[in-house]
C-alpha cells in the first residue's frame, strides 16, 4: 500500500505555468494547479495543502483573499448579526444572522445607524474633552413589542479621521427582556393579591374574600402565566390530603382523586408536596407518576406552594400539548406559587378573625381559673388516699374532680364555638309559609343541639326535616330519598360539608346547598370548592333566624319547580 503524499497548491501564472519546478514537484508531491484566486481559496477551505506556490504578484491578493474568507466564516458562525451602514445608510453588507431578520429589523437597524452617524460626526466637531469617534454606542430596540435587540454601533474612521462607515454588532435579547417583564408583572400581580386583606377585612364575609381571592388567582394565572388548565391543592396537616381549593379548566374526576403528600403511589402532585420539588413533565405518557387529569393531556408542571420554606400545597398546570413547559415557566411559576401561598395564609387568617376575636372572653375566663381548678383537683386527689375505707368521703371528692373536670370542659366548648347557632331560636312561633311549607329539607350537623335547634326553627314552618348527625349518613340519605334543599356543616367528623354538597350534585345540578361553619371554620376550603360549583350560600354561625330563613327561601325559590 502506497503512503499518502503530501499536497501542494500551485497558483499557476506567468512565472509557475509549464515549468520544470511543477514537474519535479510531482514526483515527490500531490500537486493541485489551480489557475483562478477564487478558486484557489476554495480550494484551501476545502482541502489541507503542506504548501502554496504562485506568482510574487499573486501571493498578496490569495493572502488578501483568504483572510476575508475567514473573516466571512467567524462573522457567519458567530450567533450575533452584523452588518456594515455606509453615512447614506445603504447595508454594504450583513452576515447570515442579519439575512434572517424581517425587513422591519433591517429598517429598524439602518435607522439606528444612521442616528450613530450623526453623534459620531457631532463628536468629532466637539472639543477633545468630549468621548472620540472611535468610542463605540449602545442601543436598546424594541420591534412590535415583540422582540428587543442590544445594538452595539461602531464607527469605521479613515486615515483622515472621518467616519465613512459603521458597524453594527445586533443581541436579540427578547428572552431575557420577556423574562424581566413578566417577573415585573407577576411581582405587581402578587401585590395585588396581598391587597386582599386591606381591601376585604372591613368589607367582605369569609365566603366573600373566598371568591375574591378565587377571582384574582384564576385571573393572574391566565392572563400572566397563560395557564388555562390548573389546580390548586392544599395540604390538610391532619390527614397529610392534598384537598383541591381552586380550579380552572379541568374536569371533576380529575379534581376528586384523592391524593396525599407521598413522594410514592399519589402521582406528581404528591410527589411535589412530600419533596417541596417542582417536577416537569414533558409527555405524560411516559411518566409513570401522572395520574388522571385533563382530558387528552400531554405535558404537565408542578410547583410546590411555600410559606417560609414550608409547604402547604402544590399549583398543578397542564397542557394538551407535548413539552409545553419549560425552566422558565417552572420559575415563573415558582414565584408565582410563593405569592398565592401568602394569599391563602392571609385568608386562613382573616377566617380565624371571628374565632379569635369570640375566643377572647372564653380564654381571659380560662386564664383567670385554670390555676384554681388546678389546685381544687390537686387537693381533692391527695385526699381521696388519706380516706381510704372512706367510701362516702372519697365519692364526695371524686365528684368535686369530676366537677372541676366540667368546668374544664364546658371552657373548652366556649373557647371551641358557639353551641347556640341560631340566634333567636326560643322566640320563634308557628306561622304559615307558602315558599317554605311541605318543603323537603336535610339538615347534617354532628352537634345534636344544633340539629335539634334547626329542626325545630323549620317545623315551625311546615318544612319536613331529615336529620343526619354527620357526613356518611347526610349522604345516605340523599341517595335514597329527595329533598328540595339540603343544609349542612362544613366541619364533621367523617367527611366534609363539601363531601355532602358533591354528593348532592351527583343527584342534581339545581338541588340548592348551603353551606354551614362556626367563626368561619374551612380547614378544607370547602366554600371555595363549592362555590365553584354552584353553592347556594353561607352561613357563619351564630347566624340568626331571619338569616336562616332568608338564605333558605332564596334556595326553594331558585328551584324551576318550586313546591
Amino acid at each position: 500500500m502506497s503512503e499518502m503524499r503530501a499536497k501542494i497548491l500551485i497558483l499557476t501564472g506567468h512565472e509557475t505555468s509549464n515549468t520544470p519546478v511543477i514537474a519535479a514537484l510531482r514526483q515527490y508531491f500531490e500537486v493541485a494547479e489551480i489557475s483562478d484566486i477564487d478558486q484557489a481559496v476554495d480550494a484551501l477551505r476545502n482541502s489541507d495543502f503542506t504548501a502554496v506556490f504562485s506568482d510574487s504578484g499573486d501571493f498578496l491578493p490569495l493572502e488578501r483573499a483568504l483572510v476575508s474568507q475567514q473573516a466571512n466564516l467567524v462573522l457567519n458562525t458567530i450567533g450575533d448579526a452584523v452588518c456594515i451602514i455606509d453615512r447614506e445608510g445603504r447595508c454594504n453588507w450583513m452576515n447570515k444572522k442579519m439575512q434572517s431578520w424581517t425587513p422591519r429589523v433591517h429598517e429598524t437597524v439602518r435607522r439606528t445607524c444612521v442616528e450613530a452617524f450623526e453623534t459620531f460626526n457631532k463628536q468629532q466637531q466637539t472639543p477633545t474633552s468630549d468621548p472620540p469617534p472611535s468610542r463605540s454606542k449602545k442601543y436598546s430596540l424594541t420591534i412590535d413589542d415583540t422582540q428587543f435587540l442590544d445594538l452595539t454601533a461602531s464607527p469605521v474612521v479613515n486615515p483622515r479621521g472621518q467616519v465613512v462607515q459603521v458597524v453594527a454588532v445586533i443581541q436579540d435579547v427578547s428572552g431575557p427582556r420577556r423574562m424581566e417583564q413578566k417577573i415585573d408583572a407577576i411581582d405587581r400581580a402578587g401585590s395585588e393579591l396581598m391587597k386582599l386583606e386591606a381591601e376585604a377585612v372591613s368589607k367582605l364575609n369569609v365566603g366573600q374574600r373566598l371568591t375574591l381571592l378565587e377571582e384574582k388567582i384564576v385571573g393572574y394565572t391566565r392572563e400572566l402565566m397563560h395557564f388555562d388548565h390548573f389546580a390548586i391543592r392544599v395540604l390538610d396537616r391532619k390527614t397529610n390530603k392534598l384537598e383541591v381549593v381552586i380550579s380552572a379548566g379541568l374536569p371533576t374526576e380529575a379534581l376528586n382523586i384523592d391524593l396525599y403528600a407521598r413522594p410514592e403511589g399519589n402521582g406528581i402532585s404528591g410527589y411535589v408536596a412530600a419533596t417541596a420539588r417542582s417536577y416537569i413533565c414533558p409527555d405524560i405518557d411516559r411518566d409513570p407518576r401522572y395520574v388522571t387529569g385533563l382530558d387528552q393531556a400531554k405535558s404537565s408542571l408542578t410547583v410546590p406552594l411555600k410559606l417560609y420554606d414550608k409547604v402547604i400545597g402544590v399549583f398543578n398546570i397542564e397542557s394538551r400539548q407535548r413539552g409545553a413547559f419549560n425552566e422558565d415557566d417552572r420559575r415563573f411559576a415558582e414565584i408565582f406559587g410563593r405569592y398565592i401561598a401568602m394569599a391563602l395564609n392571609i385568608l386562613n387568617l382573616m377566617v380565624v378573625e371571628r374565632q379569635d376575636t369570640a375566643h377572647k372572653i372564653a380564654d381571659d375566663v380560662a386564664a383567670e381559673v385554670a390555676g384554681p381548678l388546678n389546685d381544687i383537683a390537686i387537693d381533692a386527689g391527695a385526699l381521696i388516699d388519706d380516706y381510704i375505707g372512706r367510701e362516702d368521703l372519697q365519692g364526695k371528692l371524686r365528684s368535686i374532680m369530676d366537677n372541676v373536670g366540667n368546668i374544664r370542659k364546658s371552657l373548652n366548648q366556649v373557647a371551641a364555638g358557639p353551641n347556640t347557632s341560631v340566634l333567636g331560636a326560643s322566640s320563634v312561633k308557628e306561622s304559615q309559609d307558602p315558599v317554605l311549607a311541605h318543603s323537603r329539607i336535610l339538615v347534617a350537623d354532628d352537634e345534636e343541639n344544633i340539629r335539634l335547634t334547626i329542626s325545630d326553627v323549620l317545623r315551625k314552618y311546615g318544612v319536613r326535616v331529615t336529620l343526619a348527625s354527620n357526613a356518611t349518613d347526610a349522604m345516605a340519605l340523599l341517595e335514597q330519598n329527595e329533598f328540595d334543599l339540603i343544609l349542612s356543616d362544613i366541619r364533621m367528623p367523617d367527611k366534609t360539608g363539601y363531601d355532602v354538597f358533591a354528593s348532592a350534585r351527583k343527584k342534581s345540578h339545581t338541588l340548592p346547598v348551603i353551606l354551614m361553619t362556626g367563626f368561619g371554620y374551612d380547614p378544607h376550603h370547602c366554600i371555595v370548592r363549592a362555590s365553584q360549583e354552584g353553592l347556594q350560600a353561607v352561613l357563619f354561625k351564630p347566624f340568626k333566624v331571619d338569616q336562616l330563613l332568608a338564605e333558605i327561601r332564596k334556595g326553594l325559590q331558585s328551584q324551576p319547580a318550586n313546591k
